[in-house]
């Protein structure tokens, strides 16, 4: 059974930096796509971003484009989200997902197979 375990949330100072990192095991992780998404309070899940599965490629919710990166390390099992120029707005809990039907990635959510408990992403005025 697949799993994903997200780190690296916490409370950052708006203009600021972080990095999660989304931990994979109970599957071969080159198979899978991977996209992060958040949910603010109150608010539906957005998407953040996708990675397909080498890496080579990515794309980006038009709210986070220029200031977040995905990668992906394949010999770690690991995604990262890393998180620049933080606003207000961007608080919320932060989940990874595992898509293995679309190798490209995408901002769907109902094609994505697995999901993490999310991390909590504040950014404080």
């Amino acid at each position: 059974q697949v799993q994903l375990v997200e780190s690296g949330g916490g409370l950052v100072q708006a203009g600021g930096s972080l990095r999660l990192s989304c931990a994979f095991s109970g599957g071969t992780f080159m198979g899978y796509a991977m996209g992060w998404f958040r949910q603010a309070p109150g608010k539906e899940r957005e998407f953040v971003g996708a990675i397909n599965w080498s890496g080579n490629r990515q794309y980006y919710g038009d709210s986070v484009k220029g200031r977040f990166t995905i990668s992906r390390d394949n010999a770690k099992n690991t995604v990262y989200l890393q998180m620049n120029s933080l606003k207000p707005e961007d608080t919320a809990v932060y989940y990874c997902a595992a898509d293995w039907t679309n190798g490209a990635g995408t901002q769907e959510e109902y094609e994505y197979d697995y999901w993490g408990q999310g991390t909590q992403v504040t950014v404080s005025s």
